[in-house]
């Protein structure tokens, strides 16, 4: 990942909250979860009370947040706009709560895939719904400008 300077926003998050545990402040991640489309991980981290997010993503919507919300419900309701898919479609629908690398006393990183057991922790973990299921079906569609300006070209 650090040698190819490429990552998914999983393998970031994990990088990420590695850091922030090198700083002494603790390993926190979070999955947000879609329909059609790629669920998204990032890294939270606190500021006195507030919460913030580092993230990769190739979409300029779905990076980092300042530490400027109440909680992680606040935080991950900032990301919905900017979630979508190629067909336009606002997709996300529910997040996790924060999961503490830690807190998962199986994990070792000597294993054949730490990552893996990670995302299996992460997919146990309760999620939330972030709309009724009535609102879905009247969700507009992402105007065409945005869309075009939330991806991020990658240079050759």
């Amino acid at each position: 990942m650090v040698d190819a300077r490429r990552a998914h926003c999983f393998d970031g998050a994990v990088f990420a909250a590695s850091v922030l545990a090198a700083h002494d402040e603790p390993p926190l991640i979070l999955d947000m979860c879609a329909v059609r489309d790629d669920d998204h991980v990032i890294a939270l981290f606190k500021r006195g009370k507030l919460w913030g997010a580092i993230a990769k993503s190739n979409y300029s919507g779905l990076r980092f947040r300042e530490a400027i919300f109440r909680n992680p419900r606040e935080l991950v309701l900032s990301y919905f706009e900017n979630y979508y898919n190629l067909r336009g479609e606002k997709t996300l629908r529910s997040y996790s709560s924060p999961v503490n690398l830690f807190h998962i006393t199986s994990l070792s990183w000597e294993s054949e895939d730490p990552f893996e057991q990670i995302a299996t922790v992460l997919v146990k973990q309760k999620h939330y719904p972030i709309l009724p299921p009535a609102f879905i079906k009247n969700l507009s569609r992402v105007d065409s400008r945005m869309y075009a300006a939330g991806v991020v070209k990658r240079r050759s």
